[in-house]
């Protein structure tokens, strides 16, 4: 057996001469996978370039096809897996491999977390340079499936086809996932171990009604059809909401399915529509109706150390952590590394809808969250009022913009801010007016290691990293969170 691991000089040269002049695709037998890489591929290294193969796992002995080739990597596929890693798990998914996501699902978990602190440690020495000796072990999740709650199903006439399968006239379509990297084509999913029931059984109905019903399903190529999507939200404490999203108008068509779905799933306390005439699936910027119960559902979530729990509206529209019990760890790491005075003021950067603002509220005297999309922060005010804490103020607009000098002279120098930005990070300007401002303390929350990374370089200038906390929000999915603690050098 040849592989690239111990005994692999032969198909490592052998490949190396194609690889110099690829113009097709080439196999290369028996090759061992070394490592995990980006977007949850794993990593095969030939004669020391990294080729990216989707849905290997670590200590595979595989079949390689190579089928393209960068400056400095390449893409393949695993033809045949010859040997599988004392890593490798069976999945629990029927649609592993197509749907493109959990794409680690085949990786054992506590294998799953030794590489997502890898890439912590990685993406943070090598892109920040930072000294990571304070990182502690990461944070794994409770519930490794049926974790989330909020899942978006696509209706589409376009059924995604297996190998050696044809389209018939009569074909509906599917309900359920977009294929990678074609926009058109919907791969029908009948169980996701995601979300836990009834989500299932809600999409499940929903699709058998409009088939019955000869409701058609949405092309979004040529834009014609009826049904569109489907975005089921629940909480720990047991509510649903369903959000029906349709193409027109049509109140003899909606009325009865609506009905139908009532009747059929009581526990649903949260029964919406959405009409959506425009050509792209978005509908932030649409009207929600209520057909049924109330406009919302609420989550609670535990207080950092006593007192009743934090009650938190979400609205159709509104972001929550998909995952709501690591939520709770994710924020507890927040608080404790932020090591709040009672005297404090927090800033609250990219607060979204104010959870961390809310849940650190009481340990200090006043925060000041920033958030970009309005609607998320009127979501804020009306949890802080749900919440009974009147000590959060909240302000929307372009973070690079608000935070200026005028701004903390109204508002206080912050003793700690803590900053939770989107995957690209923060803006230059706002790293700089931090250097400005100079708090004592900064609690960094991050879903990109890569772009944390980045801003905690130029942090550097003023700040040492303290500690360092992974937390996996989503297993059996190459994404992780990390919290970092900067304290100022005086």
């Amino acid at each position: 057996m040849l592989t690239t691991g111990q005994h692999g000089k032969t198909a490592v040269h052998n490949a190396a001469t194609y690889m110099s002049r690829l113009k097709k695709e080439i196999i290369i037998p028996d090759v061992e996978v070394c490592d995990a890489g980006a977007e949850g591929n794993a990593i095969v290294r030939i004669d020391g370039m990294v080729v990216f193969v989707p849905y290997a796992v670590p200590g595979d002995i595989i079949d390689l096809k190579i089928y393209k080739k960068k400056k400095n990597y390449a893409e393949g596929i695993m033809l045949a897996l010859k040997q599988p890693s004392p890593l490798r798990v069976d999945e629990k998914c029927t649609h592993f491999g197509t749907c493109g996501g959990c794409k680690w699902q085949t990786m054992a978990y506590d294998a799953q977390l030794k590489y997502k602190q890898q890439q912590v440690r990685d993406n943070l020495e090598r892109l920040g340079h930072i000294d990571t000796s304070g990182m502690r072990p990461i944070c794994g999740s409770d519930n490794i499936f049926y974790y989330r709650n909020k899942l978006e199903f696509t209706f589409s006439s376009k059924r995604w086809l297996k190998a050696g399968e044809t389209r018939n006239d009569d074909d509906p379509g599917a309900v359920g996932f977009h294929v990678p990297s074609v926009f058109d084509k919907v791969l029908p999913i009948e169980h996701c171990a995601l979300q836990p029931d009834p989500s299932n059984s809600i999409r499940i109905a929903l699709r058998d009604y409009a088939i019955e019903h000869q409701l058609p399903f949405y092309d979004i190529r040529n834009h014609t059809g009826y049904m569109r999507n489907v975005v089921i939200r629940n909480t720990s404490s047991g509510e649903w909401m369903v959000i029906v999203i349709v193409a027109e108008d049509r109140p003899e068509l909606l009325n009865p399915m609506m009905e139908f779905l009532k009747v059929q799933f009581p526990m649903v306390t949260s029964q919406l529509y959405i009409i959506n005439t425009k050509l792209n699936d978005s509908y932030t910027d649409l009207d929600v109706h209520t057909y049924h119960g109330k406009g919302f559902i609420t989550e609670q979530m535990p207080r950092y150390g006593e007192g009743k729990p934090l009650q938190f509206k979400i609205n159709p529209k509104s972001f929550y952590q998909t995952n709501s019990a690591q939520a709770f760890k994710l924020y507890s790491f927040v608080a404790e590394f932020a090591e709040l005075k009672p005297d404090d003021t927090v800033y609250d950067l990219y607060t979204g809808t104010g959870t961390i603002a809310q849940f650190v509220a009481g340990m200090c005297r006043r925060v000041v969250g920033i958030e970009y999309v309005e609607e998320a922060i009127v979501d804020a005010r009306e949890n802080a009022q749900i919440n009974g804490l009147d000590n959060c103020t909240f302000y929307a607009g372009d973070m690079a913009k608000v935070l200026n000098d005028d701004f903390v002279r109204q508002n206080g120098k912050p003793d700690v801010i803590i900053t939770d930005p989107p995957r690209a990070g923060m803006h230059e300007k706002v790293v700089e007016q931090l250097l400005s401002i100079g708090a004592r303390r900064i609690v960094y929350v991050s879903c990109n290691p890569a772009t944390q990374a980045r801003d905690l370089a130029m942090l550097s200038e003023r700040y040492d990293v303290r500690r360092i906390q992974p937390v996996d929000m989503f297993p059996h999915t190459q994404h992780v969170e990390n919290v970092a603690e900067l304290t100022i050098r005086i």
